[in-house]
């Protein structure tokens, strides 16, 4: 899996050179752009970490972390010369995950990245978050958000597409879905599996996930 990091960072000397040792890490990385409405870029690059400096153009760290708190449990990680223990507590309590001071070392800051990131998603049952191709379903409160949109999901489709997200890269057989539908209470027999699962397809084509599920003919569904 190739994780994606937003670096929100104003000096682009600095920002091109994070972005650049993080690439050689094997990390997808971007730098903001437009500092005056970040969620648009936030949304469409869908990052599973956001680094995050506090003095910023038009509105600082604090504030588009507590904008991306309202969005998603993404991890944030600030990164700021401020690192006086007032800034720091600060930080936390606006819903930051970690704080590295500046100067930091490239090597350090890749480090903490990938622990971040390895505790984050490694062990996604735990963490409540599952990614995939740009789709972020959230365990916790059953809700999908697919770049700025979210996508309604009823019961089953929430649990048809967590077990396709839960075995990604393998078929799922019909009787299997049905199995562990039934074991949460949900009697389907399989016209009414496939039912949902052309609802849920339609779903996510509208959120721009067209072919998101396939059909493997006589064997069951698939996320690849």
């Amino acid at each position: 899996m190739e994780y994606r990091v937003l670096i929100v960072e104003d000096d682009a000397n600095i920002a091109a050179a994070i972005k650049r040792h993080l690439e050689s890490w094997g990390l997808e990385a971007a730098c903001a752009e437009d500092f005056r409405n970040l969620l648009p870029q936030f949304a469409a690059f869908a990052p599973h970490l956001v680094l995050m400096d506090i003095s910023l153009p038009f509105y600082n760290g604090y504030h588009w972390c507590a904008e991306i708190r309202k969005l998603s449990k993404v991890p944030v990680v600030f990164v700021s010369s401020a690192s006086d223990n007032m800034n720091i507590v600060l930080a936390m309590n606006m819903g930051g995950d970690d704080f590295i001071a500046k100067p930091f070392d490239l090597s350090v800051l890749s480090a903490k990245v990938l622990a971040m990131l390895r505790r984050s998603y490694d062990f996604a049952g735990q963490t409540g978050l599952i990614e995939h191709r740009g789709a972020l379903l959230n365990t916790a409160n059953g809700t999908l958000r697919v770049g700025e949109q979210t996508v309604e999901l009823t019961r089953n489709e929430y649990r048809i597409l967590l077990i396709l997200l839960e075995n990604r890269g393998a078929v799922v057989g019909r009787d299997a879905l049905m199995t562990r539908l039934w074991e949460t209470d949900s009697y389907v027999d399989e016209n009414t599996l496939a039912v949902n699962v052309a609802r849920l397809r339609k779903k996510l084509a509208s959120a721009g996930l067209a072919d998101y599920v396939s059909t493997r003919r006589g064997e069951g569904y698939m996320i690849v």
